[in-house]
């Protein structure tokens, strides 16, 4: 049974918006595009280098397909950690409207997200990662198919953009399972998924 791991990069606000340049994702006139640039490191690129080196398969949002498949083909240094699993590995893209991928090992999902990412799941022996794809990371955790959650949160405040847990967002419950803190001062810490939360109520001790 694989386990399905999502990497997300997010400001203090929350935003996931367009990290990676300022062209990348400019829906709502969104203008910060590149955020998370200044802030690369050794130790992020470490970190990097230890995820992709464990993938079996690629679970990607549309819209992050569309982004990834324009840069990472042409991206052909095979010592390069990154490239070199995107280009190489089984990817699965959910979509309705993604007809011809080009980019090579490619696998459009069209049916029940659910039933998918399940079968999906069902057959592969090792993580399946989903890299960005804010919006697919959200349905998945809906839908309880989010095994882990590495969650890079990055020392800016940009005020706008696209958030990854905004207003209506299913209530969801995480085990924290390791963090580290690079030199620029990105927080990365990996979470399991622990079901909904739970509640409870402080109260006065009897004698108050």
């Amino acid at each position: 049974m694989g386990k399905l791991v999502s990497t997300l990069f997010v400001t203090l606000d929350g935003v996931y918006q367009a990290p990676g340049g300022p062209h990348e994702d400019t829906r709502g006139g969104f203008t910060h595009g590149g955020w998370s640039f200044p802030y690369a490191d050794e130790d992020f690129g470490r970190f990097v280098g230890e995820v992709f080196a464990r993938p079996r398969a690629f679970l990607i949002g549309r819209r992050t397909y569309d982004i990834f498949s324009t840069f990472w083909p042409k991206v052909t240094d095979p010592a390069d950690p990154v490239a070199s699993k995107l280009n190489s590995l089984p990817k699965y893209v959910p979509s309705s409207t993604l007809k011809d991928p080009g980019w090579a090992g490619t696998t459009v999902l069209t049916g029940d997200l659910a039933k998918e990412v399940t079968a999906l799941k069902e057959r592969t022996d090792g993580e399946i990662q989903v890299h960005g794809s804010g919006a697919l990371v959200r349905s998945l955790l809906a839908l309880g198919l989010v095994d882990s959650l590495h969650l890079l949160t990055f020392p800016v405040v940009l005020g706008t953009g696209f958030r990854l847990f905004p207003e209506g967002a299913v209530p969801t419950a995480f085990r924290h399972a390791g963090e580290s803190v690079t030199s620029t001062g990105v927080s990365i810490r990996t979470y399991d998924v622990a079901g909904r939360p739970q509640y409870g109520e402080y109260t006065l001790p009897e004698n108050a």
